[in-house]
């Protein structure tokens, strides 16, 4: 690429230096050639303007002694002209350098000169090619009596122009060597610029670039030393649910304020950084470049944090079936007990307690909460609650009808809220946990309260923050999505999600869900009755 560069910058150079030399010299000669023809000219009006010149063709012959030949001669030796011919209106010379074609006619036409009128011309005479200048003669009484013929050498032009020619060849030699210097630097900086590579491996890692940014399946985000988005892969729009309108604009700009917006700006910095996008989890890293700009890579890690959390619940379920085993061991051990010593009224009786507590908390549940998926999702977080040692409770002001938008939505925001909540409060003597689930029109408030340490009032929002947790990551990723995604979820749809401090010293998480309900459908009134339709014999 140096070679071929220095090459091209040499080339573009040298032809701006000819085409120069050549538009400049083109003017020159016609300038030079009119400069010859108005000296001449002048020559011609200035020896016509002589009296001596006049007289002596009024008074005198044609001859090479005569008073026209003698002044003619004294005024061309003066001014270096070629020749002076004073002529008569029968075209005779009178003077010339010449002096033995003095009494004959000029070779060229001079009816111009002799009807009155100036000329200025290149032509060919006797003397060769020269630039000439004729003007009309008149006596003292202002009547044409001949005219005036001056010429100057048109070698002399010609050498005046060949005479500008080595200083002016000279310039533009130096011009073309500045611009040979400008295109060896240019062309240095560029081979630094380039690695040294050649256009064709230029061209392949171009078409390697966009094969590999178009197929691999992260997203990719490339910005300038200004900060603003000048490259998008295809994936990397499908995350940030963005087009190419992006390209050319800042983050704020083309995604809004947010975290995702900080760690693609450079405001967070960090490996492996956790963001949320939509419904999406996004795991961000973000590289500087040599040119002052960045590229940062983008996974979706939405699938792989829904696996975690289900890990998670499998987890908790097998230590509370684990736990319950154990506890149904010791209940059948009981009751085989009971059994062996022939009480059984007492056998009876435990039995149904047993039955009972579960039969109880299914029931209160269900009696409050309509929905199919919340009232499962309440009594096995119970379940595990009780294993857990925190007494888990749906307040009694709680009322959820079965007329929810978005049941999973909504089921995503509890289970967050009260997985949080047990962590919160396992291990602590009394831990209880209560969810309150209230309706306001159509308008869904939910409360969990608990009677753990509860959030210091300088860290109420950035419990809500992607990636911020106070407790240990788990084995499949890291914490502090879940509030995130709460609070993204309420967002959404215009509500809000806020922590306080409960009335027990805990922590309150309140979360607003405007329009979270449907209209409730109208029953429809009593109709006539139908007609009895006759039986088939």
């Amino acid at each position: 690429m140096f070679s071929q560069v220095l090459l091209m910058q040499v080339t573009i150079a040298a032809g701006v230096a000819v085409l120069v030399t050549g538009l400049f010299l083109a003017p020159l000669s016609k300038q030079l050639d009119h400069e010859a023809m108005r000296r001449a000219l002048a020559i011609a009006e200035t020896t016509a303007q002589d009296p001596q010149i006049a007289q002596g063709l009024l008074t005198t012959p044609p001859t090479k002694d005569g008073p026209v030949q003698q002044e003619a001669e004294r005024i061309r030796r003066a001014t270096h002209a070629e020749y002076i011919v004073v002529l008569d209106r029968h075209w005779v010379r009178w003077s010339h350098p010449t002096t033995s074609r003095i009494g004959r006619t000029v070779s060229t036409n001079p009816s111009d000169a002799l009807a009155g009128k100036e000329v200025m011309q290149i032509d060919r005479g006797t003397l060769g090619r020269s630039a000439r200048g004729k003007v009309p003669l008149y006596d003292d009484h202002h009547r044409l009596i001949g005219a005036v013929s001056v010429g100057i050498a048109y070698d002399s032009v010609r050498a005046r122009l060949i005479g500008v020619i080595p200083g002016l060849l000279a310039y533009a030699g130096g011009a073309l060597a500045v611009g040979a210097l400008a295109a060896w630097l240019i062309a240095r900086r560029v081979q630094r610029q380039t690695r040294d590579l050649a256009f064709s491996d230029i061209s392949a890692l171009l078409a390697e670039r966009e094969a590999m940014l178009h197929g691999i399946r992260e997203g990719v985000v490339a910005l300038d030393r200004s900060g603003r988005i000048r490259l998008l892969n295809d994936e990397a729009r499908r995350l940030l649910g963005i087009g190419d309108e992006a390209v050319g604009r800042v983050p704020d700009e083309a995604l809004g304020t947010g975290r995702t917006t900080d760690v693609l700006a450079g405001r967070v910095t960090g490996t492996d950084l956790l963001t949320v996008r939509g419904r999406r989890v996004l795991v961000a890293n973000r590289m500087p470049t040599d040119d002052g700009g960045a590229v940062a890579t983008l996974r979706d890690r939405t699938e792989l944090e829904q696996l975690g959390r289900e890990l998670d619940s499998t987890r908790g379920l097998i230590d509370a079936l684990r736990a319950q085993d154990h506890e149904h061991a010791n209940r059948m051990h009981t009751l085989l007990g009971l059994l062996e010593l022939e009480m059984y009224d007492d056998a009876v009786e435990f039995v149904g307690e047993v039955v009972g507590d579960h039969r109880v908390t299914s029931e209160q549940v269900t009696e409050k909460v309509q929905d199919p998926l919340l009232a499962a999702l309440l009594v096995g977080k119970a379940t595990v609650a009780t294993e857990r040692g925190v007494a888990l409770w749906v307040s009694e002001r709680s009322r959820l009808p079965d007329r929810l938008v978005d049941p999973r939505g909504l089921v995503t925001v509890v289970g967050n809220l009260v997985d949080n909540a047990l962590d919160a409060v396992a291990g602590t003597p009394h831990a209880r946990v209560e969810v309150e689930l209230r309706v306001e029109g159509r308008t869904v408030v939910i409360r969990v309260r608990d009677t753990g340490p509860g959030v210091p009032v300088d860290q109420r929002e950035l419990v809500f923050t992607e990636g911020w947790s106070t407790k240990r990551a788990p084995a499949h990723g890291k914490r502090g999505l879940g509030l995130s995604l709460v609070r993204r979820l309420a967002e959404r749809q215009g509500g809000s999600a806020t922590v306080d401090t409960a009335g027990g010293g805990g922590a309150e998480f309140t979360v607003v869900l405007p329009e979270a309900l449907s209209e409730p459908e109208l029953e429809p009134g009593p109709g006539p009755e139908p007609e009895p339709t006759a039986r088939r014999s």
